[in-house]
């Protein structure tokens, strides 16, 4: 997938002054790549749109004009994207109960290992992780996963971990949008 360029991206003005046209977009593009699975699992899957919309967005917040902070934003949110034939993808872990939240996410420490797209014939493709969001003592709630399907489309994505196993399918819909982020 095709990384957010320097070029694409709007001082925080002129970024403020489109934003919502941009949001208006960029949540359609959500709405096709987010998928729940079971009761706490939300996974949304990246492209290019949904990246760069999270850069400027961090850029008007911090009202970001140096351009080492910017660039520094650039290359921590296209690592999401992964590389050619990779889907990149935001896990949320939603609990609200705080007491509940902090058991399970002791329980699912080892949780990326067990997350996986199936693609079509079955076969498992397992969760590449970013290591640093799993603490000494749990995980994060929030996880930056890469799942290298070589450019195939998934047909499912779930959750083999001992004490929570879910899995949900993909939409028509939600295949096709990842396809044309494949190609």
């Amino acid at each position: 997938m095709r990384a957010v360029d320097r070029s694409e991206i709007l001082d925080y003005v002129t970024y403020d002054e489109k934003r919502q046209a941009i949001l208006d977009n960029v949540l359609r593009q959500k709405q096709r790549r987010r998928i729940h699975v079971g009761s706490w699992l939300t996974f949304l899957f990246e492209n290019h749109d949904t990246v760069r919309f999270q850069i400027q967005e961090m850029i008007r917040v911090e009202q970001m004009v140096k351009e080492v902070d910017i660039e520094h934003e650039l290359e921590t949110y296209n690592e999401i994207l992964g590389s050619e034939g990779q889907l990149g993808v935001t896990l949320l872990i939603e609990i609200d109960d705080i007491e509940r939240r902090q058991e399970l996410l002791k329980r699912w420490k080892d949780l990326p290992a067990h997350l996986y797209v199936d693609l079509e014939g079955g076969e498992k493709i397992y969760a590449e992780y970013d290591k640093r969001q799993v603490g000494e003592e749990r995980l994060s709630s929030v996880q930056y996963l890469k799942f290298d399907t070589n450019g195939r489309v998934p047909v499912a994505i779930g959750a083999d971990h001992e004490s929570l196993t879910e899995e949900a399918k993909l939409t028509e819909d939600q295949r096709l949008a990842l396809r044309a982020d494949l190609e």
